[in-house]
């Protein structure tokens, strides 16, 4: 399992935080929301899911990955 911390704009909220971590758990991934820090925590297999999936899935939602 490999671990990633990303950082992403937009979100503000629990609505925001519900969106992004269903989003990651569709994907098979476990995504973690700090939302004071605008970051998230995921967790995922690479040999399952891309590291370009992940931003994908957050983009979206409708928040930027930066």
């Amino acid at each position: 399992m490999s671990n990633v911390t990303l950082r992403v704009e937009g979100m503000s909220c629990n609505h925001c935080v519900n969106s992004v971590e269903g989003a990651l758990k569709n994907l098979g991934a476990v995504g973690k929301v700090d939302l004071a820090a605008k970051s998230v925590t995921v967790e995922f297999d690479e040999s399952k899911v891309s590291l370009n999936a992940i931003k994908e899935a957050i983009e979206d939602q409708g928040y930027d990955v930066v």
